[in-house]
């Protein structure tokens, strides 16, 4: 009977997929000719934006694509100011943790894709975690970027500074935003956003892990 329980409970919990390297594979996606963030790869992700805006990424190897949770501990030591992150074009935060989805299906022919040919696809899905804004803590915000209803904001602190560790239910979140269950996750993007209000963010991510 224990060694049944015993066997029981190790199918019942979930296998961790992570954590994610910082280290290496990470690319930057300018969004504007002339601005760009300053990002650190290594031990954890470092960053700075000054009057700017732009996406690191990188690809989720193809054993962590099942992934429905993560957890991660973010930082920031110097913060833009409150925005309404449902506003395009006025929408600055600190920090911005994308999780990339698409269709089961269509992910192998996907896997090798960059991330503005992903974020341009009538099929994707992209749930943008925020430490910045005014918005309440945990609405869905639909994006005001890319097609519509394919990404969704999802603000987990309103702008300040400190830090902190969070965790969070990707299969949950999706269900809340579009209904069913997420895709392959082939993708992950870290962002800063200091352009609208002419601010500083001077952020660092670490301990991220796919579960």
């Amino acid at each position: 009977m224990l060694r049944t329980a015993l066997a029981f409970s190790l199918l019942a919990t979930p296998a961790l997929a992570g954590p994610v390297d910082f280290s290496s594979g990470w690319q930057e996606q300018r969004l504007s000719l002339f601005s760009s963030n300053t990002y650190s790869f290594g031990q954890t992700l470092q960053m700075t934006s000054e009057h700017t805006v732009s996406i690191a990424w990188s690809r989720v190897p193809q054993a962590d694509w099942d992934s429905t949770g993560a957890s991660w501990t973010w930082s920031v030591s110097e913060s833009v100011a409150p925005t309404d992150l449902s506003v395009k074009g006025g929408d600055d935060r600190n920090l911005s943790l994308y999780f990339v989805f698409v269709p089961q299906e269509t992910a192998p022919d996907l896997a090798s894709a960059g991330i503005r040919a992903l974020l341009g696809r009538s099929d994707v899905r992209v749930i943008q975690y925020a430490w910045g804004g005014n918005n309440p803590v945990g609405q869905v915000i639909p994006s005001p970027y890319g097609e519509p209803g394919t990404g969704v904001t999802i603000p987990l602190r309103q702008a300040d500074t400190g830090s902190e560790s969070v965790t969070v239910d990707l299969a949950a979140d999706y269900a809340r935003a579009w209904g069913g269950t997420p895709g392959a996750l082939i993708g992950l993007a870290v962002s800063g956003d200091s352009d609208d209000t002419r601010g500083k963010i001077t952020a660092e991510l670490s301990n991220l892990v796919l579960e």
